[in-house]
């Protein structure tokens, strides 16, 4: 092979190995951004910082029900400050807050944070939140501190799938216990309460048509 033949293939070789390294980087760089996920919306206004803050709907599209404010607050100052309330400017639905205790304010402690959305953490529940926010929108909230005031800010509207379904609306089972409850105390209290009566030939349909859970105890007792 002559000399310049020689010296253009190796000049061949080089731009080969150069366009191959720049391949392996790009794909590299690629990988790297596939797995770095965008925040969702924050902003800080003094020593309260409010981060990952989303408004969440229901899972099924056109479902109706209350949608729901998932976000953390952190508080950087020496002092502890109360989440007051929240509004949605751009919409008209009202927004109920209940601190994780059940009772009292929403507390941002000093040099900690609080969450608000998920399971044992604080609620703020958007009441008919289907007709006030739509999915794919970016809803103004505001965050009202009581020393710091407004924190505002725009969130994404998303349903209540895949990894926001923990932090989704979900449906206080309350009236679940008070239901099942009543059933089993009803045949409980008069069945025992007849046999006790002492009085089988007095009142029959009285002692039936009578209060069934106070009359069998006051017999029972005597």
């Amino acid at each position: 092979m002559s000399r310049s033949l020689r010296r253009g293939a190796l000049a061949a070789t080089a731009v080969v190995f150069s366009i191959a390294s720049l391949a392996a980087c790009g794909a590299g760089q690629d990988a790297q951004t596939l797995q770095i996920k965008p925040d969702n919306a924050a902003a800080t206004k003094g020593e309260i910082e409010v981060q990952n803050a989303l408004v969440i709907t229901q899972g099924q599209k056109g479902e109706k029900g209350p949608a729901v404010v998932s976000a953390t607050l952190f508080n950087n100052g020496t002092k502890a400050q109360t989440l007051d309330g929240i509004t949605l400017p751009g919409g008209k639905g009202k927004v109920t807050l209940k601190a994780a205790e059940g009772s009292g304010k929403v507390t941002v402690p000093a040099l900690g944070s609080v969450v608000i959305g998920g399971k044992g953490n604080a609620s703020a529940v958007i009441e008919d939140g289907a007709a006030t926010v739509r999915d794919g929108e970016v809803q103004k909230v505001v965050f009202q501190l009581s020393s710091t005031g407004g924190v505002e800010l725009e969130a994404f509207v998303v349903p209540a799938t895949g990894m926001y379904a923990p932090y989704g609306p979900t449906v206080a089972p309350a009236a679940t216990p008070a239901a099942g409850g009543s059933p089993s105390g009803t045949p409980s209290g008069s069945p025992s309460g007849s046999p006790s009566g002492a009085t089988p030939s007095g009142s029959p349909s009285g002692s039936a048509a009578g209060t069934p859970s106070g009359s069998p105890s006051h017999s029972a007792g005597h």
